[in-house]
């Protein structure tokens, strides 16, 4: 047996087909380019958002992610006529297949190093606003509105994780107007309740989430995907354990070089200069 299954691999091996996909400075900027039916999401393009996820955390070349939309909205969820209509056809097996990939597609999101962070205009509905859910950070504009919609077609509002993270958010009792109702989230309350972390004018809010994903991809990425780590894996540990956990966690930060070089240009009144190892 050989360790290739461990061989990082770089961002320019990645090509998607069912969406924009580019690098610069170490940031990946994802874009839903859909923008003539408002971004949807295909059966194609679920799959392979949570194929590009996943290898994203043997990237060592991308430090952090920006996923937008093209057209100035981020996406309008499931395609109406590629998905939602084929589903109303299929039989129970198919469809449990479907909604675990969906699911699937959530956790790679949730699970990569690198911090991502969803910039969000226009339209985010359904499995776009379970996709900026699932997201790390999340900035808005003031003409967008947020909508987890599922109720309006007859479904429950527990898909894709939403009644497990969505609550952790903005809280149970706002989560549960939402998820009942499915309306949508306007931008004063989805800054008011948290949901996003900046409101932004429609036109910079791009840049200003790539000019955040640099500055983190600066920093000791490193440390950054154990602070993810943590996040996600305290929700079920009691207090105690979670005290225990990040004593493990920042003890093996503390074997890093950044934070050797972190001390080191303190004491010689310089700035770090990081490289995550």
């Amino acid at each position: 047996m050989t360790a290739a299954f461990l061989t990082p691999t770089k961002a320019a091996d990645l090509a998607p087909k069912h969406f924009g996909f580019a690098i610069a400075d170490r940031v990946a900027t994802i874009t839903l380019d859909r923008p003539g039916r408002k971004n949807p999401l295909t059966f194609e393009s679920y799959a392979e958002l949570g194929q590009t996820f996943r290898a994203l955390s043997l990237v060592d070349d991308v430090k952090a992610v920006v996923i937008t939309g093209a057209g100035g909205n981020f996406s309008s969820g499931g395609d109406v006529h590629e998905i939602i209509g084929p589903l109303t056809e299929m039989a129970m097996p198919e469809l449990l297949a479907f909604t675990r990939m969906t699911g699937e597609m959530m956790n790679a999101v949730i699970a990569a190093p690198q911090v991502v962070i969803a910039a969000i205009d226009g339209i985010c509905a359904g499995a776009g606003a379970c996709l900026a859910m699932a997201s790390d950070l999340r900035y808005g504009t003031s003409e967008s509105k947020v909508g987890f919609l599922f109720t309006r077609v007859g479904l429950a509002g527990c898909d894709m994780g939403a009644c497990a993270i969505l609550p952790r958010i903005i809280g149970q009792g706002r989560a549960a107007d939402l998820l009942y109702s499915g309306r949508m989230m306007t931008s004063e309350e989805a800054t008011a309740w948290g949901f996003y972390n900046r409101l932004c004018a429609a036109e910079t809010v791009v840049e200003e989430a790539q000019e955040t994903a640099r500055r983190l991809a600066a920093g000791p990425t490193f440390a950054h995907a154990m602070t993810k780590r943590m996040l996600n894996q305290e929700w079920t540990m009691g207090l105690a354990q979670a005290i225990e956990a990040e004593a493990q966690a920042q003890a093996i930060c503390m074997q890093t070089e950044d934070f050797r070089r972190a001390y080191d240009a303190f004491v010689a009144k310089q700035k770090p200069i990081f490289e995550g190892n």
